[in-house]
């Protein structure tokens, strides 16, 4: 049975960071793409970030590049969310996905087929 656990979410500041963690099980991480998606109140759920077995491309979202970065340990079978320089606007709960082949640019939640239960971040002052 495949698991996808998130942590690190929380309250912070604006300005400030947050790294959150999805550690898999029941998965084999070859091949792989893992993404974060996250969906705020009365918002779609929106694509944050990816991560592909392939050749280690990544993704990210406009409104996040230069501000997160994803970033993924075998050893310890988890995937990272670098969030820095948080905004209100980014205020949201925060989603774990993994699919078990190497897409390039995977930001449709249709591309993948499991999901974590999902982390809060508020950013607020």
């Amino acid at each position: 049975q495949v698991r996808l656990v998130e942590s690190g979410g929380g309250l912070v500041q604006p300005g400030g960071s947050l790294r959150l963690s999805c550690v898999i099980s029941g998965f084999t991480l070859d091949p792989y793409t893992i993404a974060w998606f996250r969906k705020a109140p009365g918002k779609e759920r929106e694509g944050v970030s990816c991560l592909s077995s392939r050749g280690g491309s990544t993704n990210y979202a406009d409104s996040v590049k230069g501000r997160f970065t994803i970033s993924a340990d075998s050893a310890k079978r988890a995937v990272y969310l670098q969030m820095n320089s948080l905004k209100p606007e980014d205020t949201a709960v925060y989603y774990c996905a993994a699919v078990d082949t190497a897409l390039v640019d995977a930001t449709s939640p249709r591309e993948y087929d499991y999901w974590g239960q999902g982390t809060q971040v508020t950013v607020s002052s």
